[in-house]
C-alpha cells in the first residue's frame, strides 16, 4: 500500500505526530506539526501513533470533540496503547508545557473553589487513597498542564487541565466530578 503524506517534502518540515493507519506504523500515514481540527479524511482509521517532540491530546472527533487522549513523546503501536477505544482519531492540538519544568494544582472538594483545599505538585495514582474522597468539583491549575482520569492508576476518560481556573467539572468537559487519579504532563 502506498505510503501517504501530508507534507510533499517532509525533509524541510519539523514533523512532531504521525498517525499510522496500520498496526505497529504499517499502511498509509499523516504526519503533522500543528493543531489540526480535522483530518478524517486524510486517514479514516489511525491504530498507531509516533510522538516525536512536545505532548498532544488527540480526539476521537472532528473540532476537537469526543474522547481524548494525551500523548507524550514515544511509540504507541496499537489504540490500546494510548488507551483508545478504538482506532478513530479526527483531530489535534499540542499542549503547552511549563517552562522550568513547574507543576502546581490545588484541588478543592466542592465547587466554585471552597470547601476543603488540596494543593500538588506531583501525580497522584488514587484520589480516594491520599484524601479519602473521590470526587473533585473544582481547581485551580497554577503551573503546569495536568490530566484527570475518571478511574485509579490513571486509567479511563481522560480530561486535559491547562493552567487557569475550573470552577466546575463541566469546565474541564467532565459531566460528573468523579475523578480518580491525576497526573502531570511531561515530555
Amino acid at each position: 500500500m502506498p505510503r501517504f503524506s501530508a507534507f510533499e517534502n517532509t525533509e524541510f518540515c519539523s514533523i512532531k505526530i504521525t498517525f499510522y493507519e496500520g498496526k505497529n506504523f504499517q499502511g498509509r500515514r499523516y504526519e503533522c506539526d500543528r493543531d489540526n481540527s480535522d483530518f478524517h479524511s486524510d486517514l479514516s482509521r489511525c491504530n498507531s501513533i509516533r510522538v516525536d517532540g512536545y505532548a498532544w491530546v488527540i480526539y476521537e472527533r472532528p473540532n476537537f470533540a469526543g474522547n481524548m487522549y494525551v500523548l507524550t513523546h514515544g511509540d504507541y503501536p496499537e489504540y490500546q496503547r494510548w488507551m483508545g477505544l478504538n482506532d478513530r482519531i479526527s483531530s489535534c492540538k499540542s499542549i503547552q508545557l511549563p517552562s522550568g519544568g513547574k507543576y502546581q494544582i490545588q484541588l478543592f472538594e466542592k465547587g466554585e473553589f471552597s470547601g476543603q483545599m488540596h494543593e500538588f505538585t506531583d501525580d497522584c495514582p488514587s484520589v480516594m487513597d491520599q484524601f479519602h474522597f473521590r470526587e473533585i468539583h473544582s481547581c485551580k491549575v497554577v503551573e503546569g498542564a495536568w490530566v484527570f482520569y475518571e478511574h485509579p492508576n490513571f486509567r479511563g476518560r481522560q480530561y486535559l487541565l491547562e493552567r487557569g481556573e475550573y470552577s466546575k467539572p463541566v469546565e474541564w468537559g467532565a459531566t460528573s466530578p468523579v475523578v480518580q487519579s491525576f497526573r502531570r504532563i511531561v515530555e
